[in-house]
């Protein structure tokens, strides 16, 4: 703990008039007594939580329980900050405050100003009642969590100042003095930031990086040996598809459940012949099976999946009979004339034939797709256990970096990144978070990986991985979250700036990948690494799809293995696939990345081999739809 040691009381209200009705869920609410019980600050314990409509009375009236009935340290609000009519939080707060605190207010739209122009409509109001510190923070989940972290740090010392606690005011202002040579209450940035000195000192940074550059397979080893088995969960069978099934399926009862035509015709007696037959009835799909025995000379006509009706043990088609006699209506056959003999059994499915009762019909491991889907709805299996699916967050790092959206300023460039990496791991079947961008300073980026870690299983990072000034990453992970850096760079092209790391608490583990910020080197990346991680966390079995293609022209080899963008085609003469090299190869072309389904697996250059020559096979391993 860098804060102080000894418990803060909480007490967490969350103005909604919908959420108070039932109408929609308190998620700001949990998230925030979430990160108070995991936060790095204080011990935190929240001795009452409680979620009112948007009343200002009834705010007033909770926020005087708070504080002068239960005596907690600190309210935190959550809602009702914003220019609805119904927002009336802040007017509520000022209405039972003795004292406003403005610096709190300040930090937070200064934090969240970095994050979104929007945080700007925001009112917050923070002060004190008797020994109590209230806080108001905005309704949403992102936005309360991202205010919440901003003054997390000052909240222990405000805290202590209120309950006159002597003795730890007397420590963190000797503290100040000794190392700023100044006085007063003002906490000093290096005392309780999340800033670190160390990364902003340019001029010192690394001028050879100081992570060795693995091999691939050491990369993927590692990764893969961080990568953990998602628990099993049940989910409805109308749900389950790209999961992996968890355990075997079993079939209660038999396909077909009774004998079953498998063509339109006429049921019969086998051993009653050809000949004229009069004809008793029908049976079509869905009606019950016929109980009446029949006998010689009649027959039943029916229908493709009809039931069988007793007795009959076959099924003549209708093309082996011609009509002999039929109602004034036209619409009932009477007598027909059977051409062709059936033995026992023709054209009937016998009970079981399809599926038996107790086979297993789907094993463990299974990936369920729409016809694995549809034996579950067969067998009647409207619940199954599958393995979760991780989801990922999508974090983009960069001052440079507009949303797609955007008009183009000077030195600022459109955000692709993000939209490749969402749509590839959607692609995948694997949910998504945006994470948005975050600036290139230290607190940005603390706070955008701060809430991510909490959202999510796998962070996904472009960016920042590099020597530049700006990469910050690494030390960021390290220095602020306790992260174990596995590894910073690795002996590919391209790619050569990964970074992998593992953040773990007393809850879990989450991984951190740090991509390159050039788009083809992240799109490579993530295909090479994060896609089998996630199939590995999802309980897939096979991690990548290889085949091997033939190369149609000559290729230089680079002194690192090299994994070229192709096009996979195939022709009717050829036993393998061919590659078509998807132009320019330069790891900041995206254009290079469309129209590729296949990564070409290129070994480095040696004396004994410059280049692969054309007609040679190689590896590929498939990346898109084929």
């Amino acid at each position: 703990m860098e804060g102080n040691a000894t418990s803060i009381t909480f007490a967490v209200l969350t103005a909604s008039d919908s959420c108070s009705s039932g109408n929609a869920v308190d998620t700001s609410g949990d998230a925030i007594v979430s990160h108070l019980k995991s936060n790095s600050w204080f011990q935190a314990s929240v001795a009452v939580r409680k979620c009112v409509p948007d009343d200002e009375n009834l705010i007033k009236t909770t926020l005087i329980e708070f504080c002068d009935t239960l005596g907690v340290n600190c309210v935190l609000t959550t809602g009702g900050t914003g220019f609805s009519p119904r927002d009336v939080t802040p007017e509520a707060t000022k209405a039972v405050v003795s004292k406003e605190a403005p610096g709190l207010v300040v930090a937070m739209l200064q934090g969240s100003l970095k994050i979104t122009s929007m945080a700007m409509l925001s009112r917050p109001v923070c002060g004190i009642r008797a020994k109590t510190l209230i806080i108001n923070l905005p309704g949403s989940k992102k936005g309360a969590l991202e205010c919440l972290e901003i003054v997390s740090p000052a909240i222990w010392h405000a805290v202590d100042l209120l309950r006159g606690s002597d003795q730890r005011i007397k420590e963190i202002h000797s503290k100040v003095q000794s190392q700023h040579g100044c006085s007063g209450h003002h906490l000093e940035h290096s005392v309780i930031s999340h800033s670190s000195g160390d990364v902003n000192k340019m001029a010192h940074r690394h001028r050879v990086s100081p992570f060795p550059a693995i091999s691939m397979d050491k990369a993927l080893e590692i990764i893969l040996q961080q990568s953990v088995l998602k628990e099993a969960e049940t989910v409805s069978y109308s749900d389950c598809i790209g999961h992996i099934l968890a355990e075997d399926v079993f079939a209660s009862d038999p396909l077909p459940p009774f004998p079953a035509a498998i063509k339109d015709g006429y049921a019969v007696i086998a051993a009653d012949g050809t000949g004229r037959k009069r004809v008793i009835g029908d049976a079509t799909a869905g009606s019950e099976p016929g109980k009446a025995l029949i006998g010689p000379g009649v027959c039943v006509r029916i229908n493709t999946g009809a039931p069988v009706p007793l007795n009959c043990n076959a099924v003549v088609q209708v093309e082996d009979t011609k009509l002999l006699l039929a109602d004034e209506t036209g619409q009932n056959e009477l007598e027909i004339e059977i051409n062709v003999a059936a033995h026992p059994g023709k054209d009937i499915r016998p009970i079981g034939s399809d599926i038996a009762k107790g086979q297993k019909v789907l094993s463990r491991g299974m990936k369920l797709g729409y016809s694995e889907m549809g034996i579950l709805a067969t067998v009647g299996a409207t619940t199954v256990s599958v393995y979760g699916l991780p989801k990922v967050g999508i974090l983009s790092t960069g001052n440079e970096l507009v949303q797609p959206g955007s008009a183009l300023e000077p030195g600022k460039i459109r955000d692709s990144n993000k939209t490749v990496l969402m749509a590839l791991f959607k692609e995948h079947g694997f949910p998504v978070i945006d994470l948005g961008i975050a600036r290139d300073n230290v607190d940005a980026l603390v706070a955008k990986l701060k809430y991510g870690l909490e959202m999510v299983d796998v962070l996904v990072s472009s960016g920042g991985v590099s020597m530049g000034e700006k990469d910050l990453l690494k030390p960021v992970l390290k220095e602020h979250f306790s992260a174990e850096l596995h590894y910073g760079r690795v002996f590919m092209k391209p790619g050569l700036p990964n970074t992998f790391a593992t953040v773990t608490n007393e809850r879990n583990k989450r991984l951190v990948f740090g991509l390159p910020g050039n788009p083809v080197s992240a799109a490579v990346s993530a295909n090479l690494f994060v896609i089998p991680a996630l199939r590995k966390m999802s309980g897939h079995e096979n991690l990548f799809v290889w085949d091997c293609l033939q190369v149609l022209s000559t290729i230089q080899l680079d002194p690192r293995p090299e994994y070229q963008r192709v096009g996979l085609k195939w022709s009717p003469d050829s036993t393998v696939p061919t590659a078509e090299v998807t132009g320019y190869q330069i790891s900041s072309r995206l254009l290079s990345m469309t129209c590729a389904n296949g990564l070409l697996v290129l070994p480095p250059r040696t004396a004994n081999q410059t280049q692969v020559n054309a007609g040679e096979i190689v590896d590929c391993i498939v990346i898109g739809r084929l």
